[in-house]
């Protein structure tokens, strides 16, 4: 795992009429910040003695980091992946060792993963409501801190919500504003925090894979984030692909649909007054685990 870049973003601060950094988690050994989750979960269950067999749902990324995780710790896992998972990020993930299990959507994966361990016995490792997750993605929040002290904004892709619940936390004491960015066709914070309770939707196709389906019923992110997170943005598609295009043409990064959905924000201006002009915006790139193919149909 590595403390990753915060790298300042002329097009972006020039676009937005901000400070605008960007945080290169894309960086990290398996190019997504979920490896910080997964090995402090790892080290977690270690250090309680506790070395059991692991099984998680992934649309990907998760999946991979802690198959690498795993592998390292000498423990065996399971994952349980949607049909429409990226095949750079399956192909990762058994590349580490894990055994790899496909379901129809991501939702179906997540259920059929939590049945085999009530089933197994396995330890049941949640992408984004398990603790040591969350704590270990809010590292994220204490390395710009430590890089930004004057932050005023930081801005977090959001799919099941451990991200930016670790941030949230990370950040609570600082006057930070957290600001989270769900893609249009996957949206369950929105509609969930209108209602005031987790509420299903229907998860359309979406280019932000890594952040599409469900809230799972019991997941402890609705309330960190209906506590902590100052506001949540949605952007469409075409947000999304605008904003991977210049990411790969201004910064010259390669960035996968969910990192792109908080670019497509800022460039889009659906942050509005919550990151005002001549602020200091920390911008997270969560992730680079894209196919090629789509990348290039992309450009």
């Amino acid at each position: 795992m590595l403390r990753t870049p915060l790298r300042r973003s002329d097009w972006l601060s020039s676009a937005a009429g901000a400070d605008v950094y960007l945080k290169l988690e894309t960086l990290q050994p398996t190019f997504s910040y979920k490896i910080r989750g997964a090995w402090n979960v790892v080290l977690a269950l270690l250090e309680r003695g506790s070395a059991p067999d692991l099984i998680t749902a992934s649309a990907g990324n998760h999946g991979r980091a802690l198959a690498l995780a795993a592998r390292d710790a000498g423990l065996r896992l399971r994952v349980y992946v949607p049909a429409t998972a990226p095949r750079v990020k399956v192909a990762a993930i058994g590349a580490a060792g894990a055994e790899i299990r496909t379901t129809h959507d991501y939702d179906e994966a997540e259920r059929q993963a939590q049945e085999d361990a009530h089933r197994s016995g396995a330890c049941y490792i949640s992408p984004y409501a398990h603790p040591d997750v969350i704590a270990g993605a809010g590292t994220i929040a204490l390395e710009i801190l430590d890089d930004l002290p004057a932050v005023d904004t930081i801005v977090v892709p959001v799919g099941g919500g451990g991200l930016i619940s670790g941030i949230a936390i990370a950040a609570a004491e600082t006057g930070t504003t957290v600001l989270g960015v769900e893609a249009q066709a996957s949206s369950p914070f929105t509609h969930s925090l209108a209602a005031g309770r987790i509420v299903p939707i229907s998860v359309g196709s979406t280019l932000a894979d890594g952040l599409a389906g469900n809230l799972d019923p019991g997941s402890i992110t609705f309330e960190i984030v209906k506590a902590r997170v100052h506001g949540m943005s949605v952007v469409g598609e075409d947000d999304i692909r605008s904003a991977l295009r210049g990411v790969l043409n201004e910064e010259h990064l390669v960035v996968e649909g969910a990192a792109a959905t908080a670019v497509g924000a800022v460039l889009s201006g659906r942050l509005g007054a919550r990151a005002e002009r001549d602020q200091r915006v920390a911008v997270i790139l969560s992730g680079a685990n894209i196919d090629a193919e789509t990348l290039r149909a992309i450009i």
